[in-house]
């Protein structure tokens, strides 16, 4: 089973330096477009999302998984050029820890602070930081609608400590403010379909939507079978990864949208 997306030695080296790995047009033009079209009309995303402020007062809206099902959210954290990469990148087996949506709508979808997502996974059993997630466009990111900003290398400080900022739990404010004056700051601008493959130290955040447009993504999260969490207190313990074909992802999405469209 192969993959349309080959990690390479470079791949490797530039995600273990930087922290992270931008891929252009991880999913096709058809693939994203149905991804979004099932991403508005599924009723389950909306009966399961929850709203998280920030420390202005702006909302964004997540819709978190832990199981693996036969719809298209699903093919894609499976597939080969997901999965299959990032099990690549991180150089060890690897299972599906949880996908999520986050949605971001116009004018009011709100910032998320400075953090790690080890930052908030360490606190779930799991002893290192071998944890890494794909963040997937849906809609076109930029500045105006509040893309993701990373700090390259800044997963070799090790974890940060955590709080609560606002609603959310964010990185030491102080800290971070330190690390911005010697590490630089980067805004991850995304045309849809394109992703980051990014470590779970990576620190990063993003800014309100203060624009006309949605800013929704998917991001599928993923932990290595040797991080197994001493106890599973939120998302999955080790279960093996089945892996599809990446022609599956557009399969299971048609599937899908079929069965949404005859409801």
């Amino acid at each position: 089973m192969t993959s349309r997306l080959q990690i390479t030695a470079d791949d490797k080296a530039t995600f273990d330096r930087e922290g992270f790995l931008m891929v252009s047009q991880l999913l096709s033009p058809p693939e994203v477009q149905l991804l979004e079209q099932i991403a508005r009309r599924d009723r389950e995303i909306e009966s399961a999302a929850t709203a998280r402020s920030d420390a202005a007062g702006g909302q964004t809206v997540l819709a978190v998984r832990d199981h693996l099902s036969d719809d298209m959210f699903s093919a894609i954290a499976r597939c080969q050029r997901v999965a299959g990469s990032m099990q690549s990148l991180m150089g060890e087996e690897i299972y599906h820890y949880h996908h999520k949506l986050m949605l971001k709508e116009p004018r009011v979808g709100g910032a998320w602070e400075w953090h790690q997502d080890y930052g908030y996974w360490y606190n779930y059993g799991c002893l290192f930081p071998r944890m890494a997630s794909c963040y997937i466009a849906i809609d076109r990111a930029g500045r105006d609608n509040g893309c993701l900003q990373v700090i390259p290398q800044s997963q070799q400080l090790g974890r940060l400590e955590h709080g609560k900022v606002g609603g959310q739990t964010g990185a030491d404010e102080a800290r971070v403010d330190q690390i911005l004056k010697r590490l630089p700051l980067l805004h991850v601008e995304m045309q849809p379909g394109d992703a980051l493959f990014f470590h779970g130290n990576l620190l990063h955040r993003s800014d309100q939507n203060r624009s006309e447009h949605s800013r929704w993504s998917l991001i599928c999260c993923y932990n290595a079978r040797s991080n197994n969490p001493y106890e599973v207190i939120r998302h999955n313990g080790y279960q093996p990864l089945e892996m599809i074909g990446d022609d599956d992802v557009l399969t299971a999405g048609t599937n899908q949208w079929n069965a949404l469209t005859q409801t």
